[in-house]
């Protein structure tokens, strides 16, 4: 029988595990057997109710899975049962079985295991819509990108190294410093209150021409003020908001909230800065672009994106709750 985790958002603790009945797939639709889940800061701010699209009562949180096709809809031609897929949805990915638009099942890479495939679209989406369309990237800019060792991190520092790009990567704490570097980044620096200073020792004169935040706070504030002319700042995520716990820690997000950046539009033509924002949901909903962007990924030739913490599907849970410390390294992915 299916098996789904629901909730009401609000609390990780009402995260439930339930049964239910998978119905045949409709028109241009397929079924999916999910084998793999990605966790993303997403599913804990709509667990939470803090984020814009979460949907109203009852839902199963989670936007990117993996797994074997089990039956296609009419007017599915290309995919058949058997095929290894990857995917993206709009909730509903914390389960064992879906249906979902055949528009967002992806051949997965014959060499790539399941939790690779559930660790791939998200984060390569993400770095690279955010870097190279919104970001304007080029060869050889010098590019920031903060939660270096994250999903999001990770693939973002390929695609600048594809782009023969100066790369510098900014954690949280000095544990994931050498882990950093030993990726590729030219230089890390631990987020903390010598920010600015550490970030002019790490540009040496340098222009810095982009930055992906996934922190904002003074860790947007300080990049933001030292861009170059034409220098951009790509904001796709808030981690700061997030901390440990079921529930969400209201002061916490009071504060943060309260002490959140504040840019002058006024002073952007001066300046010649740009700051530009987007999520996935927005990718998600044109589904041209979103292969479009899939086939321009082919031509970098990325490596395969780093899973650093696997979990059974009976501890979603608790891998959700590693997952909000902030002590991961590249992709939590829970495995069916």
């Amino acid at each position: 029988m299916p098996q789904r985790y629901a909730l009401r958002a609000g609390s990780l603790a009402d995260l439930r595990l339930q049964e239910f009945e998978l119905p045949a797939p409709a028109p241009n639709e397929v079924s999916i057997a999910v084998r793999a889940i990605g966790l993303n800061f997403a599913d804990v701010f709509a667990i939470w109710g803090l984020y814009g699209a979460t949907p109203k009562g009852e839902f199963t949180p989670g936007l990117e899975y993996a797994g074997e096709v089990l039956a296609v809809g009419e007017g599915v031609d290309y995919l058949r049962p058997g095929d290894r897929v990857m995917g993206v949805t709009r909730f509903g990915a914390y389960t064992t079985h879906l249906n979902i638009d055949a528009r967002y099942a992806i051949p997965l890479p014959a060499d790539w295991d399941f939790a690779t495939g559930a660790a791939y679209l998200v984060q390569t989406l993400t770095a690279y819509y955010g870097m190279a369309h919104l970001g304007n990237l080029s060869h050889g800019m010098t590019v920031l990108i903060h939660s270096a060792v994250g999903g999001v991190g990770l693939q973002a520092l390929k695609i600048a190294r594809a782009f023969d790009c100066f790369t510098i990567g900014t954690v949280g704490s000095a544990d994931k410093v050498q882990f950093a570097l030993k990726q590729g980044y030219d230089r890390v620096i631990v987020r903390g209150p010598d920010f600015a200073e550490k970030l002019d020792q790490a540009l040496q004169d340098r222009p810095l021409e982009l930055v992906m935040d996934s922190v904002g706070g003074p860790f947007f504030t300080i990049p933001f003020n030292k861009l170059a002319p034409m220098g951009r700042m790509v904001v796709f995520g808030s981690a700061r908001y997030a901390t440990p716990g079921d529930r969400p820690n209201r002061l916490h997000l009071l504060l943060t909230w309260l002490r959140r950046p504040r840019v002058d539009p006024q002073k952007l033509p001066e300046t010649n800065r740009a700051v530009l924002g987007f999520n996935l949901i927005w990718l998600y909903e044109r589904a041209a672009l979103l292969h479009q962007l899939l086939k321009d990924l082919e031509h970098l030739k990325l490596d395969a994106p780093y899973v650093g913490h696997r979990f059974p599907f009976g501890q979603l849970p608790e891998a959700v709750r590693l997952f909000q410390t902030g002590k991961t390294k590249g992709k939590v992915v829970v495995e069916v």
